[in-house]
């Protein structure tokens, strides 16, 4: 039976700007209802798809790798298996949340020109999420951050409760996408009719640069990620201490805090029977929260995903594992 193409949103922004809270926030709405979420990580090791509270069988996590480079075949096969079930009406919408280094171009053009998921889907809207605290120096420093941005639909500004953004960034996102409404998310909360129905993609209203990234897509010429950026994940067994966890994350924003692009983890920590969860990026950190429970069937492990730029993933392991010696006594 034919049924109309249902929307896509692509949900995208850079490392640690929000987009996973955000995500998180919007689910739970009457408007999100029958939205199946498919989630992509930069690294051999995911667990973003742990941190999506809607954790059922409509999250899918898509292999490691950004989808602008390996992993576009994958979210174009990911969409094809989701289709028996929109013909069935469970699937409504599709949520793709990028990994933060993606560029949005071939996203876009994957929807755009495969003839046969155009038959099921639409590219309603990207959603660009800018952090309020980093915003300017990430656009400085990310040629990704640039593009997520002018390509936007959509841009949703978050953590403005600890800092208003500045005049400077919101006349720089202003200059680099003019036609995209401004959306003050309220600790990750948004109205989700403000990114909803979009309409349908159009390059032409955006800065010129932009269709020139889509040709470049449909090509295959999507620019390399820049090679002082790694991302490595640290995996452990036994029950770790706070105390040692905390104190060498402490001495790392210190003393290397711009090199923290991404810091993301779940933890099993000693005295503690619930999943603890940490993130952040470069010098601000948020405060440790518990999930309600472990996953089920999730092996119980401590894994924290690092993203970083310079520092390499021996500097990190060494002094994880010095503090945690010295907290286990």
């Amino acid at each position: 039976m034919a049924t109309k193409p249902i929307p896509v949103t692509v949900l995208t922004g850079f490392l640690g700007a929000g987009k996973t809270t955000l995500l998180n926030r919007l689910l739970p709405q009457p408007e999100m209802a029958g939205t199946a979420v498919l989630v992509n990580e930069f690294g051999d090791i995911a667990i973003d798809h742990l941190l999506v509270e809607k954790l059922d069988d409509t999250t899918i996590l898509l292999p490691s790798g950004c989808l602008c480079c390996s992993v576009q075949g994958d979210l174009a096969r990911a969409l094809a298996d989701l289709i028996p079930r929109i013909q069935s009406g469970e699937v409504q919408r599709v949520v793709v949340e990028t990994t933060g280094l993606a560029d949005p171009a071939p996203v876009v053009q994957s929807l755009l020109a495969d003839v046969m998921l155009a038959r099921h889907y639409r590219l309603d809207g990207i959603v660009t999420v800018v952090d309020a605290v980093h915003g300017q120096k990430t656009l400085d420093q990310h040629e990704e951050a640039i593009r997520q941005l002018a390509m936007a639909d959509r841009i949703v500004l978050t953590k403005t409760d600890l800092a208003e953004p500045d005049q400077a960034l919101l006349a720089r996102i202003t200059a680099l996408n003019p036609g995209a409404p401004q959306i003050t998310a309220d600790h990750g909360q948004i109205d989700p009719a403000t990114i909803l129905e979009c309409g349908l993609f159009d390059a032409s209203g955006k800065i010129a640069d932009v269709g020139k990234w889509l040709n470049d897509a449909a090509w295959g010429r999507t620019g390399a990620h820049d090679g002082s950026i790694h991302s490595f994940c640290l995996t452990y067994t036994e029950p770790l201490h706070w105390s040692g966890i905390g104190m060498c994350l402490e001495m790392l924003i210190g003393t290397r805090g711009e090199n923290l692009l991404r810091v993301k983890g779940i933890l099993n920590l000693v005295g503690q029977d619930r999943p603890v969860v940490i993130h952040g990026v470069q010098h601000m950190f948020h405060e440790p929260t518990l999930l309600p429970a472990w996953p089920q069937g999730d092996p119980k492990t401590s894994r924290i995903v690092f993203i970083t730029r310079d520092l390499s993933r021996e500097t990190i392991e060494q002094g994880l594992l010095a503090f945690e010696r010295a907290a286990a006594g």
